[in-house]
This record gives structure tokens, C-alpha cells and sequence, in this order.
């Protein structure tokens, strides 16, 4: 039976990463670096620290990956408070609150950083309907490694066999399966060079997943 929604942020409740991708490459230009377009793909799902300590082992920065951090949330934060095109992915407001209202517990579980969430959730109205929020600072390892999907199933108060994963990546979707949790990949047209293979149930679309439809799909696994 189907009983909490583990939410990914990026990519799945907000297309943030327009901005990301403005901001991280910006800091690759403020430190010298040229970053190629797979090396960036595969960041996807990651931390920002974690991408960082990548970068300085990659190109063998004498910047710390602490450094790098603040550089491009400078960047991320200016783009945050003055670009207006910024705003919830179609169709998933609606289903937050079909779930919401349907008695699912909803948790996040995002491998971005606290502020970045909270701005997010205070622009769009969304803790309301959320009873716990993860970030990348909450965890000791980044996806594709379970831990973050293993701790919002605790979060959550469920058994990870009663809760469902949505993520547009292929390193959260790899994490949901290896935190043994029914995982359903939003292929979107925000979307690029994901991997959707491994998920139990691929979309392209929220309403293919509303709270009759899904709850349906767990009543006949």
C-alpha cells in the first residue's frame, strides 16, 4: 500500500537548473577551468560540494571546493531573486496536492543545499503539504549512493515498500532502487542525457500518476 511520496526538487518540482547551469558555468569561468558538456551531465543528482571536490581533483584547482561552492551559489542566488521566467514544473502543484489530500505523507529529498530549497518552498507556498524537507547538507554520501532516499523513507515514517520516488535523474533513480524503493522516472522535456532504465515506471507527464492511478498500480504489485 502506498503511503509517502519521496519528492526529488530539481528537475521534478522546479526546473532550477536553467539557473544552475548559468551559475556553475559561470564559476568555470571565474576559475579558469573549461568544463565539457558530458563531464556536466553527469553532475546531475550530485551536491554542489561534491561536484566542487570533483572539479578540484578533475583539473587540479589550488582552490578549495569550498571556494568554488560560494563562488557559484553568488552566482545562483543573483539568478534566483532576478529572473522572473522561474517557476513550478506543469501538472506538479496539482498533484502535490492530490497526494496532500489523499492522506499521503510527502517528503523531499533533494541533493541541493537548504537556502536553495527554502526559496524554492517560501516562493511557491509548498511546506504546507511537505512534513520534512532533506538537502545534500543532511548527508554523508550523494546520489547515486541510497542514503538520502533511505533517511526520507525514515522521515517519512514508512517502510521503503510503502513509499514511491519520483526523479527526472539517473543518479536518483539509481539511489531510489538501491534504497529498495519503488521509483518513478518523470522524463520531462526539461530533461537530457538521463538514464530512465532502471525505474519501475517511466512518465512524461504528472497526470499518469495521480493518486487513483498510482495508488492502483501498488494495489496490483
Amino acid at each position: 500500500m502506498l503511503k509517502a511520496i519521496l519528492f526529488d526538487m530539481d528537475g521534478v518540482i522546479v526546473d532550477t537548473e536553467p539557473l544552475h547551469r548559468k551559475a556553475y558555468f559561470k564559476m568555470f569561468d571565474d576559475v579558469d577551468i573549461n568544463v565539457t558538456e558530458a563531464l556536466y551531465d553527469s553532475f546531475t543528482g550530485q551536491s554542489t560540494i561534491n561536484i566542487c571536490r570533483r572539479l578540484c581533483d578533475e583539473f587540479s584547482l589550488s582552490h578549495e571546493p569550498e571556494t568554488l561552492v560560494r563562488i557559484k551559489r553568488k552566482h545562483f542566488k543573483y539568478l534566483f531573486e532576478n529572473d522572473a521566467s522561474l517557476d513550478l514544473l506543469e501538472g506538479v502543484l496539482e498533484l502535490i496536492k492530490d497526494y496532500h489530500s489523499n492522506g499521503l505523507t510527502l517528503v523531499l529529498a533533494s541533493s541541493a543545499s537548504m537556502p536553495n530549497i527554502d526559496r524554492i518552498f517560501n516562493r511557491f507556498d509548498l511546506n504546507q503539504y511537505f512534513v520534512a524537507k532533506l538537502s545534500g547538507a543532511d548527508l554523508k554520501a550523494s546520489k547515486p549512493h541510497p542514503e538520502i532516499f533511505i533517511k526520507a523513507a525514515k522521515a517519512s515514517g514508512h517502510e521503503p515498500q510503502h513509499c514511491m520516488v519520483i526523479e527526472d535523474s539517473t543518479n536518483g533513480i539509481k539511489a531510489a532502487k538501491d534504497a529498495s524503493i519503488f521509483c518513478v522516472g518523470y522524463n520531462s522535456k526539461h530533461s537530457t542525457n538521463q538514464d530512465y532504465s532502471k525505474a519501475d515506471k517511466v512518465i512524461s507527464n504528472f497526470n499518469e500518476i495521480s493518486y487513483d492511478k498510482i495508488s492502483e498500480h501498488f494495489l496490483n504489485l
